[in-house]
């Protein structure tokens, strides 16, 4: 019975890597963190990631957290947000900040960098708009500024409204003076990060895994 468990275990890791392009190591590397964050349970709540440092002191910790949650970045055009996640959602949302293959074609490493741009856009659109409004903006750069430069809200503020023009400057080009900048498209945020190679510096770093080479320390 036990290599019958073992070997349904190993094709279940199989359409797992099939699905995400992770090896059969690095997912089982990534189900012992899992089952590590989860106290041994099939399912992840939000609160199981308080105590990782890495997290705590990354100035969008709490955005990366969030994003596990998030039914966009499931692959299963779902939207919403949900209380709990299983390895496959964890896994999905983990291969997100996984470098891309080296020996992908074009068409494919175009397709995997709007789905890394989309998951970055998502953990800004919190309402799911399609628009990345100054309001979201505004929270995103008071929360880096804050966390990481102890400066001021009204400051914070300012700053986001100057980027936001900027971008729209070069998104819209010249706008009249009574015109209104909605905010970011998916579009927009394309054109704005055109030429920015987004796959060598979408990783993140926690309970000694690293996402660049998917390695693990001791538990």
């Amino acid at each position: 019975m036990g290599s019958s468990q073992s070997a349904q275990e190993e094709r279940h890791y199989q359409v797992l890597a099939d699905r995400t392009g992770f090896s059969l190591e690095q997912i089982r590397n990534l189900h012992k963190r899992f089952k590590h964050l989860s106290h041994d349970e099939d399912t992840l709540r939000k609160e199981d990631f308080d105590d990782i440092s890495d997290l705590t002191f990354n100035p969008i910790g709490n955005q990366i957290v969030e994003a596990f949650f998030d039914k966009r970045n499931f692959g299963q055009n779902e939207v919403g947000r949900v209380e709990e996640i299983g390895f496959k959602e964890f896994l999905t949302v983990m291969s997100h900040f996984r470098p891309a293959g080296q020996n992908l074609t074009e068409e494919e490493r175009d397709r995997t960098r709007r789905e890394k741009l989309r998951f970055l856009f998502n953990m800004h659109d919190k309402d799911n708009d399609g628009t990345i409004t100054l309001n979201e903006y505004r929270r995103v750069v008071e929360e880096l500024l804050s966390r990481s430069a102890g400066i001021e809200c009204e400051t914070a503020k300012a700053i986001a409204d100057a980027a936001m023009l900027e971008v729209a400057s070069v998104t819209m080009g010249e706008m009249a003076p009574d015109e209104f900048y909605e905010g970011i498209t998916f579009d927009h945020f394309l054109e704005i990060l055109k030429g920015v190679e987004i796959e060598t510096r979408m990783h993140i770093r926690f309970l000694n895994m690293d996402t660049t080479t998917m390695t693990c320390g001791k538990l």
